[in-house]
Formats: C-alpha cells, sequence, structure tokens
C-alpha cells in the first residue's frame, strides 16, 4: 500500500510564506490539496506566490488561495490576521507557525526590547492566532498546529542567545498546548530545522566571514564540515515533513519536536 499526503478538504493558515521554508510549506500544502492563506509582510512576494498557487493548484467552486500582508511584530498586524480569519466560514484546520529568528548576539549583552520584540513576534502572535481558531478546531475534531522552531531547542547554538531563549519558550508553549487539546483530536508539533537554504543562512553564513576573516565560500565549507551529511537542506526538505504531520497520517503524532538538520544535533 503506498501512502499520500491527502489534504484535500481542509484549509491551512502559513506565517512566513513569502519566501524560504514557509513559501515550501505552503506549495506542498496546495499540492496536497489544501486551501492556502499566505501570511506575512512583504505584500508583493505573497501576491507573486498566491497567483502561483492559484494557477498550478487550482481549487474548486469558487474556492481561491488568499494571503494576508501583516507585521506579527506589531499587535495591529496581530489583530488584522485574527479580523480577517473570522470572515473565513470554513474555519482553519492546519496553522503553521514559522517566522524568521531574531538577530544574532551574545545573550549576556541582549536588551530588553530585544526580547520583548522577539516574543511578540513568534510567542505572542502565535498564541494570539491559536486562540482564535481553537474553537472552530475543537468544533471539527480536527486541528493541526505546527511550529517551525529551531535545533537550539535541544542544544543551544552559540551567537544566538535571544534566539535560544525564544525558542525553548516556542516549545515549551507547543508542548503544553498538545496536552491541552489532545482529546479534541487536535496535535502540536515542532519541526527544528538545521542549516536550511534559505536567505536567513546567507546572512549568517556572512556574518561568519566577517567575524572571523574568512570568505564567505570558507565560512561555507566550515559550517558544513559540522552537518553530516555535508549538505544543507533544501526548504523542500522541511515542507514535507509539515505536510506529513498535517496530514491524517499522523493523527498519533503529538507534542514532539523533530530535527530535520542532517544529523548535526549533537543529543538524542
Amino acid at each position: 500500500m503506498s501512502l499520500q499526503i491527502d489534504l484535500t478538504n481542509k484549509t491551512a493558515l502559513v506565517s512566513g510564506s513569502s519566501q524560504g521554508i514557509g513559501a515550501s510549506i505552503a506549495r506542498d500544502f496546495a499540492q496536497a490539496g489544501s486551501r492556502v492563506i499566505l501570511l506575512a509582510r512583504n505584500e508583493e512576494k505573497l501576491a507573486a506566490l498566491c497567483d502561483e498557487l492559484n494557477k498550478n493548484h487550482p481549487l474548486s467552486g469558487n474556492l481561491h488561495h488568499h494571503f494576508i500582508a501583516a507585521d506579527l511584530a506589531q499587535k495591529e498586524g496581530v489583530a488584522k490576521v485574527i479580523s480577517f480569519l473570522e470572515e473565513v466560514k470554513e474555519g482553519i484546520d492546519i496553522y503553521v507557525s514559522n517566522a524568521g529568528g531574531p538577530p544574532g548576539g551574545a545573550l549576556s549583552e541582549a536588551k530588553e526590547e530585544e526580547f520583548v520584540a522577539a516574543f511578540q513576534m513568534h510567542l505572542m502572535s502565535s498564541h494570539a492566532i491559536v486562540k482564535s481558531i481553537l474553537p472552530s478546531m475543537k468544533e471539527r475534531r480536527f486541528g493541526r498546529i505546527i511550529n517551525i522552531i529551531s535545533t537550539s531547542v535541544k542544544a543551544p547554538l552559540p551567537g544566538l542567545g535571544v534566539s535560544n531563549t525564544l525558542r525553548g519558550a516556542m516549545s515549551s508553549w507547543g508542548k503544553t498546548l498538545a496536552s491541552e487539546v489532545a482529546s479534541y483530536e487536535i496535535t502540536v508539533n515542532s519541526i527544528l530545522p538545521g542549516a536550511t537554504k534559505t536567505d536567513r543562512l546567507e546572512g549568517i553564513l556572512k556574518k561568519k566571514a566577517a567575524a572571523q576573516n574568512l570568505s564567505f565560500a570558507e565560512a561555507e565549507k566550515k559550517y558544513l564540515a559540522e552537518i553530516p551529511q555535508k549538505r544543507f537542506a533544501e526548504p523542500e526538505e522541511v515542507a514535507h515533513l509539515a505536510s506529513f504531520l498535517a496530514s491524517g497520517l499522523a493523527s498519533y503524532i503529538n507534542g514532539v519536536a523533530i530535527c530535520v538538520d542532517g544529523g548535526r544535533t549533537p543529543c538524542l
């Protein structure tokens, strides 16, 4: 028997979906039959991806893929999202919480406002959105909440003090929520990507190169040496796991955090 990811008749909200991992997840979901609501700040990129999805993965009837341009770092942006979701009669079946990590830096030098901004962008916005969609999930007795976090949940990464702190909080939030909503057949899981070919990785490598007086190629080679598979992940490789966790095939997988890192994380 072959297994097939089927998200037909599901509606998914994917944040951070204008590029990188989020965009790949949106494409995967649409290909599996889901209606996708894209969410990010860049309206131009969102519109282009939305047009792509509607062209390549059309939905039946009057349903279409949509997008919301909003900044989750601002309370007004979160309110805009929640207002939009109230107009989605079908309700949200799948929510992917995904956003770029906070700027790097030593924890001992981090400013209070850096923590406040990071927690608003990630934890507080996700919490507000989830609270708004949980009632309909409970009513339908189906829901998938997927957090895209970082391997720093299992092993903190040097030079990412605020990010390490935030990612740990997001993981604990997800694990706690998983237990609270499990009886409604709602699952909450976290995906922990390692080094993935995104704009964020390119920025990290440029900073490493500058800090260590290396060329970009030298910094990249040094980073790759830490990864057992000796390559970076493609965004699609993270997206495939998200699609599986969103489907009925993963109905009894709940409250876990799964690394997609080529074996780099040193702990079990």
